[in-house]
């Protein structure tokens, strides 16, 4: 059997030759007779069903936003962060100048009035009374009653000096005291705007996440939308492939030899060249006729610069047609290629 007859999946297993042929043993692979319809058919199938054209889906990839959350982002878009009135909280003196009088009660001296009144009314009363009982004593206008007016009006002034002095001190506390109120107020205001401003980028970063996840899911489907249709060709490449494995298949083995450009040459030189019998001898020696074995050089009388190897070498020369028929006698003759 000839290279034409053998399967393109054939697989050499063995090639061996001498000078005067070539030997090549192979193995080929064929379908087994009995699978032959069944597999003919599955095949004519997996082709037409590998040469439909993609079907792409048309339908969203995701789901995107919903419209609650459109409308989410929307209203957190709108939020402005009070930028300018955040910071820090820089606290007033309740000491300085002007701000006591601003927190004590501008009814401090219409209250403080009628407590004076009453004393002075309450130091005259004290006084008529002083003064009967000294003209009943016979000692009205005298020493005496001077230095009890005196005494009389002392106590009187101190009296109206504590109601005063205590009307001011507790006006003075009380106003200290709806100071630091508002203060205090003021403070947590000032917190609580910038926990507000702070809550609003915290807000619109985390929509603006969720919004860029939600992006990144549509452009994530779109590129893997994108490859699936890009290697479709591929996948039914490999969809042909996978078809073919697993056969139920049967293996022959070949043998066959061709014959060396060598043995040609010989073939042609049979006609009674004693350049034949010599080479023959020198290959095969157990074979050489004995008549004729004297009259044969030896492989160790062989021409200067022959040996089996380089007479193997020529020979492949020769097959491959870099030296000529004649070339070749030449050097089985002298042992050396002719000049020129």
């Amino acid at each position: 059997m000839g290279d034409d007859d053998l399967d393109p999946n054939a697989i050499a297993t063995d090639t061996s030759g001498d000078l005067f042929s070539n030997t090549t043993r192979a193995e080929e692979s064929s379908l087994s007779s009995w699978a032959g319809p069944y597999v003919t058919e599955m095949l004519g199938r997996g082709q037409a069903l590998a040469g439909m054209p993609y079907t792409a889906y048309q339908g969203p990839l995701t789901a995107g936003e919903s419209g609650l959350q459109t409308q989410a982002y929307q209203g957190l878009g709108a939020l402005t962060a009070p930028i300018t009135q955040m910071g820090g909280y820089t606290p007033t003196s309740f000491t300085e100048a002007g701000v006591a009088q601003q927190y004590m009660s501008p009814y401090l001296q219409m209250s403080l009035e009628p407590q004076i009144a009453e004393a002075q009314r309450q130091a005259e009363i004290a006084r008529v009374q002083q003064a009967g009982r000294l003209g009943k004593a016979g000692a009205y206008g005298g020493g005496r009653q001077a230095i009890m007016e005196s005494e009389l009006t002392r106590n009187m002034l101190r009296n109206i000096a504590d109601i005063t002095g205590t009307g001011y001190q507790q006006a003075f506390t009380e106003a200290q005291g709806q100071f630091n109120t508002e203060e205090q107020a003021r403070r947590q205001a000032q917190e609580m705007m910038n926990q507000f401003g702070f809550d609003v980028f915290e807000a619109q970063r985390r929509a603006g996440a969720e919004q860029r996840g939600i992006e990144g899911e549509g452009i994530a489907a779109d590129i893997a939308q994108f490859k699936e249709e890009r290697d479709f060709p591929y996948k039914q490449v490999q969809y042909m492939q996978s078809l073919l494995q697993g056969m139920p298949v049967g293996v022959a083995s070949y043998e066959y030899t061709e014959p060396s450009g060598l043995s040609s040459l010989l073939a042609g030189a049979q006609g009674g060249s004693d350049i034949y019998t010599m080479l023959s001898n020198i290959v095969n020696p157990a074979t050489a006729n004995p008549a004729t074995a004297n009259s044969v050089p030896a492989a160790s009388t062989l021409p200067t610069g022959m040996t089996a190897e380089t007479l193997n070498a020529m020979g492949d020369l020769y097959d491959v047609g870099y030296i000529t028929k004649e070339d070749f006698l030449e050097y089985l003759r002298t042992g050396q290629l002719p000049k020129g």
